[in-house]
């Protein structure tokens, strides 16, 4: 046994002298895959939602319909409760669990995940609950990669990669944003720069974008022509910012709250607080249909009728609030959608009051609408980079770089001086409580993981010898631009050196988290 281990190990090390081939293929087999399953799951949910829209026309004005169409949606919020006992990782948006599998701390089956999340998620939105389908597409296309990886008997580390890239290749397929897939990936899931990752990586996210065009066209989401924004208007640019970090910031409170204080409701057991925000979700279609589901409906209605901004408050409000309650049941479905619409309205209404109080161009209303969709998001996930990418992908339009850049970096300084915790990292915390160990059997097998020193990093200019890595990390190689350098003991490390490790499977969380805190410390 243990001489297997160790040729499994040198296995491992020569693989990376000639790897770049091998993670092109997997990245085409996690693109085709992953884009599949994903397109499927888009087209269920479209299918779902214009069916509850039928539904809705069919029996709004008559009260024994909808009495009848509540006692349904009763039985949906049991159904659905169900699905998520069967697989709990099924459950949310599944961002948080595709990070928390990466990282080392949960390792769901696969065909459960993928089957759950069809069933609750389609029939969620059926329900008409305010929730997306953008990221649960992440966590399909990271389980989709799973499978490929397991039927195709993948090692761990290449499994651990596959998943990555899937999960970004979801995106990619949700959005029609393959960079914004990658950076995702880069900058949410792994917080560092990884060759591996962004060489398969690419190739997935290019794939399943491709994959989703086939079916779905390649016309943009928010197709708008860009007006350049009035530099001595700036400051408003400023203001916009500040009040974007401080609702991101609140968003993520309030979020994790209502969940928290819906779980802490004992009294009443999950398979009937579950039904009853089903029949909220009914009453909310009756009165204000336009902001169930993921919110497609409510950017329709923003860029083709322009309402009043005391319609698009009201909207927004409502929005939140009923987003809110269905985020706390924990059903099936991605909140990412979703808090883009609140970043697209909130930017409608101050674009609007800007414009009737500074007296600015009419056409710089849309300008606002994508400015803060990318400045919400960098503040609620914490991912500045692939704000600005998505914005620039979902509009087909680079011309705005200089107030996305501003909005999204002053959004997100100011959500990170507020204090809250970033929403998916926060949601992944309380996932897994103060047991920070796996849940699950693992294999005795290495796995290699790389990290980037960076610039101010204690490491720089420090001996291997004496930096303590832990005592189950083994330094295989250090890469120094296109230099391989063995990792002898007095080997003096440097900024932007990428060190290479071996973990062992069994300690990987611990071991992996120890390492990440370690190359993250800056002076």
């Amino acid at each position: 046994m243990e001489q297997k281990k160790k040729l499994n190990t040198i296995r491992k090390i020569k693989q990376r002298n000639s790897e770049a081939f091998f993670l092109i293929i997997r990245g085409l087999e996690v693109g085709i895959v992953a884009g599949l399953v994903c397109v499927a799951y888009r087209w269920l949910l479209s299918f779902a939602e214009n069916r509850l829209m039928d539904v809705l026309d069919f029996v709004r004005g008559n009260p024994l319909k909808i009495a009848i169409w509540f006692v349904i949606l009763a039985g949906i919020g049991v159904f659905v409760y169900f699905v998520t006992k069967w697989e709990p990782m099924a459950a949310g948006s599944g961002i948080p669990q595709v990070n928390g599998e990466i990282k080392g701390y949960m390792s769901p089956t696969w065909w459960k995940v993928l089957a759950a999340k069809f069933t609750g998620g389609t029939i969620s939105v059926f329900g008409g609950l305010s929730l997306g389908r953008e990221g649960p597409s992440v966590q399909l296309g990271g389980m989709a990669a799973k499978g490929v990886a397991r039927i195709t008997k993948a090692d761990k580390t290449t499994e651990l990669r596959m998943i990555s890239c899937g999960a970004g290749a979801g995106l990619a397929a949700a959005f029609n944003t393959p960079l914004a897939g990658i950076m995702f990936v880069l900058e949410e899931i792994h917080h560092n720069f990884d060759k591996s990752i962004l060489c398969m990586g690419i190739v997935a996210t290019m794939t399943a974008d491709y994959v989703s065009k086939l079916f779905y066209g390649q016309n943009t989401i928010f197709a708008y022509d860009t007006v350049n924004f009035p530099l001595k208007y700036y400051w408003i640019l400023i203001i916009l910012g500040i009040i974007l970090g401080v609702s991101g910031a609140a968003y993520n409170v309030i979020m994790i709250k209502c969940q928290s204080i819906y779980k802490k409701i004992t009294k009443i057991p999950n398979y009937i607080k579950l039904p009853i925000i089903f029949i909220f979700s009914g009453v909310v279609g009756l009165v204000l249909p336009q902001v169930l589901c993921g919110g497609h409906s409510m950017v329709a209605l923003l860029l083709k009728q322009h309402p009043s901004e005391a319609t698009i408050f009201g909207l927004l409000v409502a929005k939140f609030a009923f987003g809110a309650i269905c985020f706390a049941g924990s059903a099936p479905g991605g909140t990412l959608y979703p808090l883009c619409i609140l970043g697209t309205y909130m930017g409608a209404l101050f674009g609007g009051l800007s414009i009737n109080l500074f007296h600015l161009d009419s056409t710089l209303w849309e300008e606002f609408i994508v400015i803060s969709m990318a400045g919400f998001f960098a503040s609620v996930v914490r991912s500045p980079i692939t704000s600005i990418v998505l914005a620039f992908e979902l509009t087909g339009n680079m011309n705005n770089i200089l107030p996305l850049v501003t909005v999204s970096l002053i959004s997100y300084a100011v959500a990170n001086f507020c204090g809250a915790e970033p929403f998916y990292e926060g949601l992944l915390e309380r996932m897994i409580g103060t047991d920070k160990s796996p849940d699950y059997n693992k294999r005795s097998e290495k796995i290699i993981k790389s990290f980037v020193i960076p610039l101010g990093s204690p490491l720089d200019h420090k001996k291997i010898k004496d930096i303590n890595w832990g005592r189950h990390a083994l330094i295989i190689t250090v890469e120094r631009g296109e230099e391989s350098i063995t990792p002898d003991g007095d080997v003096e490390l440097l900024s932007g050196d990428e060190v290479v490790f071996l973990v062992s499977q069994r300690r990987y969380a611990r071991d992996r988290g120890y390492l990440e805190a370690l190359f993250e410390k800056v002076q």
